[in-house]
């Protein structure tokens, strides 16, 4: 399992276990994470689950794939380097200690 920490824009915090296989959006609906909406349920086809990863975690996640940075175009103010969808970061035991902040909105 990987702790995984979602920082809610008003900075209260969620630390949860999440188990390897599911994604960060996965761990944040399945343990109540408000603000990451996920209307598609994951199929990287709207922006509702958009967070700012914490900087000491940009280059330690595998890079967005094309069709992750279409999507972030619609996202609400996206960040070039820290914005990513959780419905496309895959969980794993290196990923424990991760931190994500959630934006004002989902759009």
């Amino acid at each position: 399992m990987a702790k995984i920490t979602y920082v809610e824009f008003n900075g209260t915090e969620h630390v949860v276990e999440v188990a390897p296989g599911l994604t960060v959006m996965e761990g944040a609906r399945d343990n109540g994470v408000p603000g990451i909406e996920a209307d598609c349920g994951g199929a990287c086809a709207c922006s509702t689950c958009h967070v700012y990863v914490a900087e000491a975690w940009v280059d330690r996640l595998p890079a967005r794939d094309p069709m992750e940075e279409d999507m972030l175009d619609f996202a609400w103010q996206p960040d070039p380097v820290r914005s990513r969808l959780t419905c496309q970061i895959k969980v794993t035991d290196d990923l424990d200690g991760l931190v994500v902040t959630l934006p004002e909105k989902q759009i």
